[in-house]
């Protein structure tokens, strides 16, 4: 039998359309997932969008963007592992017959082995695509917490919350843009000239900007550390001299890991991470060229979703 979805499809850079695509026939391994909710990331969609992500292997266009989709499990192979009827956040799927999925989840209906999807409290709803950021999150401070945290997208506030759920005390976070600024839940929230401190031992940079690393070395302690938790398409650069004398480290942050989402699923669904006023712009998934475009020029959009229910 075959099996269809309507998709989200990039041509090739900068050209949107909702597509009806056939998919890959599910084996004993998988599930098929109906997706209520799917959200657009402002990083790497917004390099896939504008043609600037970094070539790497399977990357290509056509394709389906997105990795933050959340739905019901309405079929289950044998070897699955899953039920019918679960709730499952879905991190991507590859299961398109005739375009990449890159990352694949901005479609209606996925097909996608079992042991990928995680289960989640059917209550989380919408807020259950957020656990792609809130793992990325976790593995960004899992060897250090931040004191100091440039950006306050929904990343930088997710990592603002964590560190100060473990930490004695809260992160400062850097924002330049006023409206972004608000928000802050337990931590201080500055304009970068605004604080005079330069004795951070962490700094975590998720604003993705490449030329910042110069700014924060100086702000650093001896012997401090730079989190690279951003998604940087242009080369990043640093003078030697500074960091040479504060005897700098900088880490790269890479993608999650399965140990970071359960994590981040432990902390929100226990309630100690709160998800509350992340997702800001929802659009119905028939709306998604106009959902793409506020997702990337409107600077008050924090997290849009598309929304895939029939009836939305």
């Amino acid at each position: 039998m075959t099996i269809t979805t309507t998709a989200v499809v990039f041509a090739q850079p900068g050209q949107l359309s909702l597509e009806q695509l056939e998919l890959t026939p599910p084996g004993p391994g998988d599930v098929v997932v109906e997706i209520d909710w799917s959200g657009i990331s402002t990083g790497t969609e917004r390099l896939l969008w504008t043609g600037l992500m970094p070539s790497f292997p399977g990357m290509g266009y056509p394709l389906v963007p997105g990795y933050e989709s959340v739905g019901q499990v309405t079929a289950a192979g044998a070897q699955s592992g899953r039920q019918e009827g679960e709730t499952v956040f879905v991190p991507g799927a590859n299961c398109y017959a005739s375009v990449r999925g890159l990352f694949g989840g901005a479609a209606a209906r996925v097909v996608v082995p079992g042991a990928r999807v995680v289960p989640i409290a059917a209550g989380m709803a919408e807020q259950g695509v957020l656990l792609a950021l809130a793992a990325t999150a976790c593995h960004a401070v899992a060897a250090q917490l931040p004191q100091l945290i440039v950006g306050h997208g929904v990343l930088g506030r997710l990592i603002a919350r964590i560190a100060s759920l473990k930490g004695e005390e809260p992160p400062v976070v850097w924002e330049t843009n006023a409206e972004r600024a608000q928000g802050a839940l337990g931590y201080q929230v500055l304009h970068p000239d605004a604080d005079p401190r330069h004795d951070y031992r962490a700094i975590c940079d998720v604003s993705g900007d490449a030329t910042l690393l110069d700014r924060l070395i100086a702000r650093l302690a001896p012997q401090g550390e730079i989190v690279l938790a951003g998604f940087y398409h242009e080369p990043l650069a640093f003078s030697f001299s500074p960091a040479f004398k504060r005897e700098a480290r900088i880490r790269v942050a890479a993608e999650f890991k399965e140990p970071d989402l359960r994590e981040a699923k432990g902390l929100a669904e226990s309630g100690a991470l709160s998800l509350d006023g992340l997702i800001t712009h929802r659009h119905p998934a028939r709306e998604a060229a106009a959902a793409y475009r506020t997702a990337f020029g409107d600077p008050s959009c924090l997290k849009m979703i598309l929304d895939w229910r029939p009836d939305a």
